[in-house]
């Protein structure tokens, strides 16, 4: 029993950086795929799509950090972890991290009003202006499969 609460405690020898903006950033993508209680397969592929074209990942590198990203939002018991680390970016990364959550909002043609709110905070807690904001979700909804 001992050693069970001890490896309990133990930090997991592959430690990942929690302050990763790529990891904050795929967290956030899988929380506001399922936060309408569920996440559909063309929600996945947008988020698969959408961080392998901005990192520039392959297909088994962002089914790793998908997998992660899983992971640190379960254990998450809210969005500070990952806005932390993605509100120091530079505002243009900031932007497409948000383009990036539309996309993912739009992959299905519907956008639920939970998953809009979540992208509004998102946006607002890493600071990215209303402007921005509205005008991607415009593109992006307009472009989304109906």
């Amino acid at each position: 029993m001992f050693d069970a609460l001890t490896r309990l405690f133990q930090k997991p020898e592959t430690a990942v950086d929690e302050h990763d903006p790529q990891l904050a950033a795929a967290a956030l993508l899988v929380h506001l795929a399922a936060v309408d209680g569920q996440m559909k397969p063309e929600e996945r592929r947008a988020i698969k799509a959408a961080l392998m074209r901005h990192y520039r990942l392959d297909e088994p590198a962002v089914d790793k950090l998908v997998r992660q990203g899983a992971m640190r939002d379960a254990e998450a018991v809210d969005f500070y972890r990952f806005t932390s680390a993605l509100s120091s970016l530079e505002l243009e990364d900031r932007i497409e991290i948000v383009r990036m959550m539309w996309q993912v909002v739009f992959a299905d043609g519907k956008n639920h009003e939970l998953e809009d709110n979540m992208v509004w905070r998102i946006a607002e807690l890493i600071g990215v202006p209303s402007r921005e904001r509205t005008v991607l979700r415009n593109q992006i909804g307009k472009a989304s499969p109906a």
